[in-house]
């Protein structure tokens, strides 16, 4: 049961946990990007396929990914709301990633996530995140420009 103790200290785990993603995206470590992720994660990208299943899996997209930018890339979040329970917790952000690609194309867009996470062994681990960004419905197309 969680004790009005430990609660506090759960969400110190896991913004500490949130954080080092954001460094890690930053350098382009993909090792410690997924180091709090658990091996049946499922993962909800913004790009198809509609989903991820496996540890395997979301490194091989992670790595796809920060390959396809040329140094390092700008991420940066915004309202991080964390709730805890006895064993599972999730949180919410924005998040804001920009970038030159390799193609020469420029990147700066706010993304929505959520990230899902049980405690495992004592340690919080990652097992659901979704990510998705607004479209307009008149185009069908992504609204990428938008900003918190």
């Amino acid at each position: 049961m969680t004790t009005e103790n430990s609660k506090p200290n759960d969400e110190v785990q896991i913004r500490t946990i949130i954080e080092e993603r954001v460094k890690a995206v930053g350098n382009k470590d993909i090792n410690a990007l997924l180091s709090n992720h658990a091996p049946d994660i499922l993962s909800f990208d913004i790009i198809n396929p509609l989903q991820y299943i496996g540890a395997d899996t979301v490194q091989e997209r992670a790595q796809k990914w920060v390959s396809s930018f040329q140094g390092s890339i700008g991420y940066e979040i915004l309202d991080l709301s964390i709730t805890t329970g006895e064993t599972v917790a999730f949180c919410h952000y924005l998040y804001r990633v920009s970038g030159t690609l390799t193609d020469g194309g420029k990147v700066e867009m706010w993304v929505r996530a959520t990230v899902c996470l049980r405690e495992i062994d004592g340690k919080w681990m990652i097992v659901h995140e979704h990510q998705s960004v607004p479209f307009d419905p008149e185009t069908g197309k992504a609204s990428l420009n938008l900003k918190p």
